[in-house]
Parts: C-alpha cells; structure tokens; sequence
C-alpha cells in the first residue's frame, strides 16, 4: 500500500506517500535574474537568496508535502567532463554577486530543516533521475519542480514534471501532456530527438542539419 512505501537518501530509508523534487540550481539562477539586486547590512548580495527561500515558503505552504527534495550541483565538473571534455564548456563563471549566495541558500534550506542533497562529481538532473526513479519502483507519486525540459525525459504513469518558464508560469507534464509536445511522441523518445538535434547551449554535437521537427520525423 501507499502507507508502506520508503525511499532511501544516503542510506536512510524514509516513509514517503508524496515526493516533490525541485532542481534548485534552476530556481537560483531564475530568482537571480528576475529579483533586482538586494544586499544585506555588509553589502553581500541576497536576491537570489531572498528569491529562492521565497519559493520554499510558498511550496511549504500551498503543497504540504510528505517529502520534498532539494537537489544542488555539486560544482562544475562532472564525470560528464572526463566523458567529453567539451560538455558545457561554453559556460562562464555564475556573476560574481551570485558566487557568495550559493553558501546562504544552502544555509537557508537546512534551516527550513530541509537536507541540500548534492554528490561531487554529479549535476543536480543526475540526483533528480535517481530520486525519482526510486520513487518510481516504490510506487510514490512524484513531481519534479524545474525550468529544464531534459527532465521531461523522466515522465512516466507516476512521475510528473512541473515545468516553470520565465514568466513564472507553471504546466504540469504527465505523459499525455508530454506526447502532445512531442508530436505523439513520450518520454522514453525524448533521449533520441536530444542525440539527432543535439543542444548548442551546452555543446552538445547532434547531426548536421537535423532540427526538433526533422528528429521527431526521424524517431517515428
């Protein structure tokens, strides 16, 4: 039964009826941009902060959930980088006003008596498959909170995805929702359009010529 259902974080098994996951990088570097700058006494920088713990009282308060994950990056270089040297070497250094407000959202969460769950070496939609996957297998509903249609690729009849965009609008993604997407199309074809277009923003080579709409052709 529902009643019975456990996921394991670091080895602790915890009684679970509902999951929620939020990518907490996404949501940092959202509230980031959107918040203009703030800084406290000293003149540390704290809009991302300020944004981010915004968004953990309102979840704590509109969804009550049994459990709620927050996933972190660990850093920049991941196992990916010794896979493929190029992975999101486009990427510049986060603004300097960000760098010191990473440490105060961490601060932040873990006095929401909530646990920054990170693995060095791995990124944030690593930790997400994985919680949820484990969900999945114990029969917990889950929704992951994000603004990164990769994750879209781990939809299925009990994982749902809540996708944010930039006008701080949400829609929620179960399967139905992500076929219509994708022409027909689910979850388990998301991994195949992604190697036939590629993706420029973290270098990622697809094959020349190939776009969403010619890949999605291709894959049916």
């Amino acid at each position: 039964s529902m009643d019975s259902s456990y996921i394991f974080i670091r080895g602790v098994a915890y009684k679970v009826k509902h999951l929620y996951i939020v990518d907490a990088s996404w949501f940092i570097f959202r509230s980031f941009h959107a918040i203009p700058p703030l800084n406290r006494a000293d003149g540390t920088p704290v809009n991302a902060v300020f944004g981010f713990t915004t968004l953990l009282m309102k979840l704590l308060d509109d969804l009550n959930p049994d459990h709620l994950a927050i996933t972190f990056d660990a850093g920049r270089k991941t196992f990916r980088n010794e896979i493929y040297p190029q992975y999101k070497a486009n990427r510049s250094e986060p603004p300097e006003e960000l760098i010191p407000q990473f440490d105060l959202i961490r601060d932040a969460t873990k006095a929401f008596n909530l646990d920054c769950i990170e693995v060095q070496g791995f990124e944030a939609d690593d930790l997400i498959g994985t919680l949820s996957r484990q969900a999945e297998i114990e029969n917990i509903p889950t929704i992951i909170l994000t603004g990164d249609s990769d994750l879209l690729q781990l939809v299925s009849p009990l994982v749902k995805v809540g996708m944010n965009n930039t006008q701080r609008q949400q829609k929620i993604y179960d399967v139905e929702a992500v076929k219509e997407r994708y022409e027909g199309l689910g979850p388990n074809s998301i991994i195949q359009i992604k190697a036939l277009t590629g993706d420029s923003s973290d270098i990622i080579p697809g094959v020349p010529g190939i776009g969403p709409k010619n890949a999605i052709r291709l894959v049916k």
